[in-house]
């Protein structure tokens, strides 16, 4: 951005001296000298040379003086569009997508209440679903994104957000297209009977502990193989590349085009919502009650 020292230059410039820029500026000779000086060091170029009857420009000073004129007004103009765009920023609402997480079902909601905010627009900010970095993205509520809008249960996550439950996605099995079961329209329990189920390990989602001590003490006969407590694309890939089965959801059913996302004959299904940090401004608030006065309650357990 704009020098403040350049004011000083243009000062002793256009008053041909030290003493006179001095009296223009309210400051000492001495401190216009000390600015020139500091001026030129920070430049590595010699502004102005001093002569017994004042100053005079050097060829370099009088480049530097023919578009300081032009970077004020450039700096200016920059310093405004600056804070237009911070402006714009408090009336953005940003959100989170990702293969995983996509920003769609948030803009299926946006349309139902964006008449109660007219002056706010969208900026989608993509993420990766890692299972390294998905709880640093999740830290990042309220400093990278205002809302991620997404499938949870996890102990991990609800320690670090706000969660307000839209609703209720099924639990799938995936499984790839070659696999025995490919073909079926829905599954039984017994069709996974001498099959690997892959499923996140115990103790982060009480909905999948549940769903693991069903199977292991009703049906001893699918061998459980524990994944990372989040999935992302390599989860799948593993499962696309074996003949193991995969605990997914409705939603995922298109993540992977080498697998097959099939209904089960079982009452499990996961909570599906708005994720929003716990010190959220008042506007994230503020959409956040105009959501829940729209959708009916929804149990998380």
């Amino acid at each position: 951005m704009y020098n403040p020292l350049l004011d000083t230059f243009l000062a002793v410039a256009d008053c041909g001296s030290f003493a006179k820029a001095s009296e223009r500026l309210y400051i000492s000779p001495t401190a216009v000298m000390k600015q020139m000086n500091a001026l030129e060091d920070h430049l590595n170029v010699q502004l102005v040379e001093r002569t017994s009857s004042g100053i005079r420009l050097t060829k370099a000073g009088e480049i530097i003086y023919q578009d300081t004129h032009f970077l004020m007004d450039y700096s200016q103009k920059s310093l405004a569009n600056a804070k237009a765009a911070m402006h714009q920023k408090d009336t953005t609402f940003c959100v989170g997508t990702s293969l995983l997480n996509p920003a769609k079902p948030f803009m299926d909601l946006w349309y139902k209440v964006n008449r109660d905010f007219p002056e706010y627009k969208l900026h989608l900010v993509n993420f990766e679903d890692n299972q390294k970095g998905i709880l640093h993205e999740i830290e990042q509520l309220g400093i990278k994104f205002d809302f991620l809008l997404g499938v949870c249960n996890s102990n991990a996550w609800l320690s670090r957000c706000n969660f307000l439950p839209l609703g209720r996605y099924r639990k799938m099995i995936a499984v790839s297209r070659e696999h025995r079961l490919a073909g079926k329209e829905r599954l039984d329990l017994e069709d996974l009977h001498g099959e690997t189920l892959m499923m996140v390990k115990r103790g982060d989602s009480v909905i999948n502990d549940r769903l693991r001590d069903d199977l292991e003490q009703n049906h001893p006969q699918i061998r459980i193989e524990d994944t990372a407590y989040f999935y992302d694309l390599t989860t799948f890939n593993r499962c696309s590349m074996t003949d193991n089965a995969l605990l997914s959801i409705e939603c995922w059913t298109e993540v992977h085009p080498g697998l097959v996302t099939l209904p089960v004959n079982w009452n499990y299904s996961i909570p599906y919502g708005l994720l929003y940090s716990f010190d959220a401004p008042d506007d994230v608030l503020r959409f956040v009650e105009t959501v829940r006065e729209l959708v009916e309650p929804v149990d998380i357990s």
